[in-house]
Formats: C-alpha cells, structure tokens, sequence
C-alpha cells in the first residue's frame, strides 16, 4: 500500500486537471485577448460558467493532490500530472463527439508507456516532513526570479509559440513551488492541526503561489498554441517538481543501469507529449 495510495489519489487529481484545462481553455477562447498582462481577465472569466466550472474541478484537483503529496514523495506524485494531456484530449474529444484517430491514440500510448518504465525505474523513494528555512530560502528565491524572468520574456512577445512557451514554463514552475510548499503544509496539518496548519507561513505561500500559476495559465492559454505552452507546463512541472523533491525533501531516485529505461521512458514521454500538443492545436 506504500504508492498505491499517492498513485491513486495522483490519478484522480491529474483526471481533475484535465477537465479543468479543457474547461478553462474554452472559456479563455471566448474573453478579449491581451498583449500585456491584464489581472481583469480572470473578472472577465468569472461570468462564464464553463470557467467556473473549470475551478471546481481545480477545487478537486487540489485536494486530490494534497491528499497525494501527503502519502507519497513528491517525485512520485508530480511526474503523475504528465497523465493531464492524454487525459484532457480524450475529454475534448468526447465533448467535441470526435474519434481520436489511430496516430492520437499510439501518442497516448507513448505516454501511459514512457511514463510507467520512468517511473518504476526511478522508483522514487523519501518522505520527509519536515525541510528546514534555510533550504527553502535559496529555492524560493530561484523559483520566483525563474517566474519574473520566463513571464516578463514571454510578455514582451507577441502572441505566437515563443510567448506561450515562456508562459507555460512560468506556470510550470509555480505548479511544482506550489506542490512542494503544499507537501509540507499537508504534514503539519496531520501532525500539528487545523491551527497549526493556519499559522505555518508555507500554507500562504503555497496559496500564493497558486494563484499566480492560475493567472500564468490563464495569459498561456490565450498566447498560442497548445504545442508550445502545454508541453513547457507538462514536462516543466515534471522537472521542476523531481528537483524540488530531490534538493528539499532528499527523496531518493535510482541510479546506475537505471538511468537507462528512465531515459527511454522520458523520450517516450517527450515525444507523445508533443504530438498529443500539436493535435490540441484543433482539438481545443
């Protein structure tokens, strides 16, 4: 039962996202677009259901994850996430009532593959509760300059890939800060309570961090294609997150011959992603 719980708790969260992004990527298509960034758009967003709809299944999502993060290691639980695009272009298409053709379904596959040989290969291990202030100072800071940095790149550019890429890797990066920050809350929760939960400074960063990553997807999903942004915000997260787990919470991945079906199970996952992002181009 060690990752049957993570796992499962993983999938339904990944499950959640995916609507979430199918929901909110329609609602985004249907608000005046905008060069710069404009905090309006999420006021414009709130007086269309299929958005509010999008954030309950965000609501979801996040329990689902924290419940996750709390029961397993963190390199575990995030990698899970890159489930989302398989997951939201099978639900784009059944509410669009179109068949996947057979190169979708193989793009699919390759994930589903790629992503299970990475993972059981890794076999990431660890579950550290507690991370000291003084190895989250130096995260916080390379986290947030990486965000300002990507975002205010991205903005400069006009709509196209360039800028949805930057968009998406910005948000990746608050998806995993937000992850990590959330694992640590969830424990102090199990273990000190609902006050001490309120009063720790990682559960308002964590929100913070959310809701930045909120607003980041919302511009990333109206600056281009999904080809560009979706794969910065999968694989990112992906990323991101494994390192997090393994410079704060020294979770355990392994090494040697190892790397070998990781490596192939990572190029399985790099090339389904973005044919199942190039789809999503028509699809969404």
């Amino acid at each position: 039962m060690g990752v049957v719980l993570p796992v499962l708790f993983s999938l339904c969260a990944a499950f959640s996202n995916a609507l979430a992004t199918v929901l909110q990527r329609r609602a985004a298509l249907t608000v005046p677009q905008s060069d710069s960034f404009r905090p309006g758009l999420v006021l414009d967003l709130l007086r269309r259901p299929l958005w509010l709809a999008g954030i309950l299944a965000v609501i979801v999502a996040g329990v689902g994850q924290a419940a996750a993060l709390a029961t397993g290691p963190l390199a575990l639980v995030q990698p899970l996430f890159v489930l989302e695009l398989p997951l939201a272009l099978l639900i784009a298409s059944l509410l669009a009532r179109e068949r996947l053709p057979v190169r979708l379904w193989a793009a699919v596959a390759a994930v589903v593959a790629g992503l299970g040989a990475a993972l059981v290969a890794a076999s990431p291990a660890g579950n550290r509760t507690h991370v000291e202030i003084d190895r989250w100072v130096p995260v916080l800071v390379a986290c947030a300059g990486a965000v300002v940095v990507l975002a205010a790149v991205g903005l400069r550019r006009p709509p196209g890939r360039a800028r949805a890429a930057c968009l998406g890797a910005a948000t990746a990066v608050c998806y995993a800060l937000t992850a990590a920050l959330m694992k640590t809350s969830m424990h102090i929760l199990d273990e000190g309570g609902l006050v001490a939960f309120l009063t720790t400074w990682q559960t308002y960063a964590f929100a913070a961090a959310g809701v930045a990553a909120l607003l980041l997807l919302e511009h990333a999903m109206q600056g281009g294609p999904l080809v560009a942004s979706q794969p910065a915000l999968t694989l990112g997260d992906a990323t991101v997150s494994l390192a997090l787990g393994v410079l704060l919470y020294e979770e355990h991945v392994r090494s040697g011959w190892w790397l070998l079906p990781q490596l192939a199970g990572i190029a399985l996952i790099v090339t389904g992603v973005f044919a199942l992002a190039r789809s999503g181009v028509s699809s969404s």
